[in-house]
This record gives C-alpha cells, structure tokens and sequence, in this order.
C-alpha cells in the first residue's frame, strides 16, 4: 500500500469554508502523483488562500500580497527540478497581482496556479474582488462594486495560457481530476476554482454554483482556441467546468537551453571573481 506523504495541519478557515476542499483534494493529489514532499513548494501571497502552503507538509513559501508568481517563478528558474504549486486567492492573483498574472502567462513557466475564487475579500471581511458580480446585479458586499466583473479565464485565454481550467469545490472528483492535470501539464497552468465563502458572500453559495456548473462533454475540443474564448464569456445561469482550453507550446526553460541544460541552475558552478569582476565594471 502507497505511503500517504502529504497531510494537513490544523487551520485557521471558518468551519464550511471551500478551502478545506481545496486543501483535502489537492493533498490527495500530490500523494497519488508520489512526488516526494522535497520536491513540492507550494507558494502563496497574502489570503485566507494564500495560507494553504503553511497546512501542507511539503516546502513552502509565502510572499507580498499579490506577488505570489514573482516568486514561484524565481523558484522555478532557481530549480527547474521542483513541482512548483500557487494557492491564491481572487484579490491576491487578479487584483493587486493582475500585472505579474498577466506577463507570467506570457513566459510560459512550468508552474501550476490554482487560484481560489470566492469572489469576495475573505481575509478584510468581505469587501468585492475583482471576480465580485456587480451591484447592478443584486451582490451586496461590504462596499459596492460598480465594476465590470474581471474575467480571469477570458483574459487568460487571450493573453497566451497553455492551459485553462475551472472547477467547483462540490465536485471533488472533477476538481482533482483537474488538478492532476495541471500539475502535470509543461508550461503555465491555471485553474479558477470556484470556492464559496461562507462568511461573507451569500450570494456565490454552494446552492448557487451546484444549480450552474455544468461539466464540459466529451465533445469539446480544449485545443480550440475560438471556441475556448466563447466558453470562457459563459458564466451565469449556466458555469462551465473542465479544461477550457489547453496547448503544446515552448516553456520558458525550453526556450533557454544554456540556462537548463539537466543541472539546475541553483547548482551549477560559479565564479564569485567573475562576478565581482561584473559588478566592479559598472561602477
């Protein structure tokens, strides 16, 4: 019988919170993929999605908030031997990390991005996100948004992802089937996972998202880029969940051969005189 590696800690979310899906479903995964622990680092910004790094047992780090890619992607480029893994929450990865969301896309780094969409601000009580249905919609939060709500996997589409998914935390079986697929997908993987917020938004309930997901059939054809962008623009009273749209293309690491060549960069050998040499003439 396989060694479960991977177990949770004790956390710090309101009893019913989505997160704890999340969490389960994820811890569920890396022990079915047996991918030792030191070979996983989960990375996290500032959130109640962000703390999940700090409940698995395998590395992790937390950053700035908003700044979770910055730093998962340094991480990677440092060690392209690692699984590298971002939990974020809606604000954290579309609202002040909407610039690093949309130029890490663009990179293609080998890095899975899950980010955890309550679409509300959990952590400062409940202020809208940027995923947060307008006030002329009837969602009534904290403060009112008068925003067009963003549209991560629209703009993800667009922006050059190779892969794009969504999933529903009352779905555990799709949501780790998804993020199997993500984890083993080369290059940038996003997955929206529809995470209800108990505490403060009472309108994007579980009722709410069980009533309107409905899972992609074996008919659509995720390397269709067209028809991926229509299926992205499709969110009320029915949600699409599954693989959106998902493509072979170049990494980041591909691309530079002389930086990954089988030795990790963090491991290859330097010349600290050559270096200071360097910076000495620039001076």
């Amino acid at each position: 019988m396989k060694q479960n590696q991977f177990v949770s800690s004790e956390t710090a979310w309101c009893p019913g919170c989505g997160n704890f899906s999340i969490l389960e479903t994820l811890i569920g995964v890396l022990n079915e993929l047996n991918t030792p622990p030191q070979q996983i680092v989960l990375v996290g910004g500032i959130g109640q999605a962000a703390k999940a790094n700090q409940y698995v047992s395998a590395n992790g780090f937390s950053g700035l908030h908003g700044r979770a890619l910055p730093a998962a992607v340094a991480i990677k480029i440092a060690n392209d031997a690692l699984t590298v893994i971002v939990n974020t929450g809606d604000g954290d990865s579309y609202g002040e990390g909407g610039n690093h969301f949309l130029h890490n896309i663009r990179r293609n780094v080998d890095i899975t991005h899950f980010v955890h969409d309550n679409q509300i601000y959990g952590l400062t009580k409940g202020q809208p996100s940027p995923t947060s249905d307008a006030c002329n919609l009837g969602h009534k939060t904290a403060s009112c948004n008068m925003s067009v709500p963003f549209n991560p996997l629209l703009i993800a589409i667009a922006a050059g992802a190779t892969f794009v998914a969504r999933s529903f935390t009352g779905r555990k079986e799709h949501l780790a089937k998804i993020m199997a697929a993500a984890i083993l997908h080369k290059g940038y993987a996003l997955v929206d996972i529809l995470q209800p917020c108990v505490s403060f938004n009472k309108t994007n309930t579980f009722a709410y998202y069980k009533q309107r997901v409905q899972e992609l059939d074996a008919s659509y054809d995720p390397a269709n880029k067209m028809a991926a962008l229509e299926k992205s623009m499709e969110f009320g009273d029915t949600i699409p969940i599954g693989i959106l749209y998902q493509e072979q293309a170049p990494t980041y690491e591909a691309k530079r051969p002389q930086l990954f060549d089988g030795i990790p960069l963090i491991d290859k050998p330097h010349n600290m005189e050559s270096v200071k040499a360097l910076i000495n003439s620039y001076i």
